[in-house]
């Protein structure tokens, strides 16, 4: 595996940090700004749809740009957008900067992503793609508790003052560890756009959402799940974070390796298979706290199995368009988390917080048969070309 895979996984990383960050210590940032914590919280409902929505646009407007240089100068406009948040002396100024952060930050993903596969040969694909995956969720699931200690023990701005000395180390780590790579010939937006009238490529991104759709249904609601139903508290409840995010970060990684092994079709349709088993099962397991911990261990795992599987895959379906089909594939997971956020808060007030578990499965469901869909008609035309 090419070393510079791990440098592209320690950006990715630093940038995903950002995305979450402020969950921990919402309360810290209103008091002190002197707004509500709905507002707060905006902050990060903002990114996420900055963040999906300009990945693809500005992968798109710098594609003839030579990709460590853009790299650079991308981290370099994150830098400052990090040291905006660490100044700001109003909620205003705050906007901006996350704004700025996650517009920089969905590019510097989609390239961290692109280039990982693309400086390693193609039976190592797969497995490049999980590892920058890897620090992708690793983020996810440590930025809230990396704010919140040390929010509470620094100040609210401590957080963006670490995100900014490691975003400084990542631009000299990159200045000097990455060589050149030539970008790929440039697609349009309106070209872009007209990839996704492609059946099997649609079915595939669909596949995505879905799937995190479901996920985050539960997930962003783990925190009452595990108070509701098990009675646990806030050092029990860490615990929990702890096992998943440790879990969810291997996960990544076996995706990879699984697809690089098994082929991407097996490897997306297993994972999906055993996440849905996982996701209906967990609430009839809350009575045996072992047999609880093993559901979701593996459902943790599996969360982010999943990722590197579907990015290879679309590799393989559209190796021309493979830059962008990767960016937009990050935006549908991002409009993912929001719509499955959404969703769970629907029915955790209109039901139980058990039913959050039942209703993600049912969507990772429809997930499992639109990929299904998106191979099927690959075979068929296998099929009538050999006819």
């Amino acid at each position: 595996m090419d070393k510079r895979v791990y440098l592209l996984t320690i950006v990715s990383f630093i940038v995903g940090l950002v995305e979450l960050i402020l969950g921990g210590i919402l309360d810290l940032v209103a008091f002190d700004l002197g707004v509500t914590l709905g507002q707060v919280g905006m902050l990060i409902s903002i990114f996420s749809l900055v963040f999906a929505v300009f990945g693809p646009i500005l992968l798109t407007a710098t594609a003839t740009m030579e990709r460590k240089k853009l790299t650079l100068i991308a981290l370099v406009v994150f830098f400052f957008a990090n040291l905006l948040a660490v100044l700001s002396s109003g909620y205003a100024m705050l906007l901006v900067a996350r704004i700025i952060s996650a517009m920089s930050g969905a590019l510097l993903i989609a390239l961290c992503v692109t280039i990982a596969s693309n400086i390693v040969s193609e039976e190592f694909r797969a497995r490049a793609i999980g590892i920058v995956f890897m620090g992708i969720s690793a983020s996810l699931v440590l930025g809230v508790p990396a704010g919140l200690m040390l929010g509470n023990a620094f100040g609210w701005r401590a957080p963006f003052i670490m995100i900014t000395a490691l975003t400084a180390l990542s631009f000299i780590g990159v200045y000097f560890l990455m060589d050149k790579i030539e970008p790929k010939p440039a697609l349009s937006i309106k070209k872009q756009l007209q990839t996704l009238k492609n059946r099997k490529i649609l079915l595939i991104q669909l596949t995505s959402f879905l799937f995190l759709a479901g996920h985050l249904t539960l997930y962003a609601y783990l925190t009452p799940f595990l108070r509701m139903t098990m009675g646990m508290d806030g050092t029990w409840i860490s615990m929990m974070y702890l096992i998943f995010g440790v879990a969810a970060i291997i996960g990544g990684g076996v995706g990879g390796m699984l697809a690089d092994r098994f082929g991407t079709k097996p490897t997306i349709v297993g994972v999906i298979i055993v996440f849905a088993v996982s996701i209906f099962t967990i609430p009839y397991t809350t009575s045996i706290l072992p047999l609880f911990l093993v559901v979701m261990v593996v459902w943790s795992m599996l969360s982010w199995a999943i990722t590197p599987a579907i990015q290879s895959y679309l590799i393989e379906t559209a190796p021309e368009t493979s830059d962008i089909q990767q960016s937009l594939n990050n935006s549908a997971l991002h409009f993912g988390i929001a719509a499955g956020s959404m969703i769970g808060g629907i029915v955790i007030e209109q039901s139980t917080v058990e039913m959050n578990a039942t209703v993600g499965g049912v969507f990772v469901l429809f997930s499992l048969g639109v990929v299904i869909m998106s191979m099927v008609k690959r075979k068929e035309k296998a099929l009538s070309t050999a006819a």
